[in-house]
């Protein structure tokens, strides 16, 4: 199965670069495709395609790597394609979300300025900006592997959107990494 991971509404980011992440449950052979569109537009602002993905979980595209800077206040749709045949893409395994880049309220700011990088993504989850409070669970969990609670975390703000196939992947992984 593949999954975008965003809830199944618009999601919010502050950043203008965010990170996109994505779950597929099984490694492929077949090329994935990320396209990101303005939600009216028709010439996509993204089109990347991947190299075919040597593991299953949870994988990310970071929209800097690729040049790409949303703009703020508009609505954007993106996807996640595994071209299982190029020559019939209706066969696409295809999952996608939303996201809007937004500028934090001045309590917002105040509130996230003074959370600990610790706390960061609580904070960001409490205030309902979804893309980076996974962002920095994401990254804590890259520099502590191990750290079990970190996964719990995150399986948690998982299951709050509905992910739940996800969230257990990410639990059993946290559960052999140690």
């Amino acid at each position: 199965s593949l999954s975008v991971l965003v809830p199944d509404h618009v999601a919010v980011t502050l950043q203008s670069q965010p990170h996109l992440y994505w779950f597929i449950s099984r490694k492929t052979t077949h090329p994935i495709e990320v396209t990101i569109t303005e939600k009216d537009a028709v010439k996509p602002v993204l089109e990347a395609r991947l190299k075919p993905l040597e593991k299953a979980g949870f994988q990310c595209i970071r929209l800097a790597d690729h040049g790409i800077q949303l703009r703020r206040n508009v609505l954007y749709k993106w996807f996640v394609a595994v071209v299982t045949d190029p020559d019939r893409r209706s066969r696409d395994i295809l999952s996608g979300g939303m996201i809007e880049v937004v500028s934090p309220s001045p309590d917002q700011s105040a509130r996230l300025t003074q959370t600990s990088k610790a706390k960061q993504p609580f904070a960001l989850a409490e205030e309902g900006i979804w893309y980076d409070a996974l962002a920095a669970l994401s990254d804590r969990i890259d520099a502590s592997p191990k750290d079990l609670s970190l996964r719990k975390q995150r399986a948690a703000l998982l299951e709050q959107v509905g992910l739940n196939e996800a969230a257990v992947f990410d639990m059993k992984e946290a559960g052999s990494a140690q």
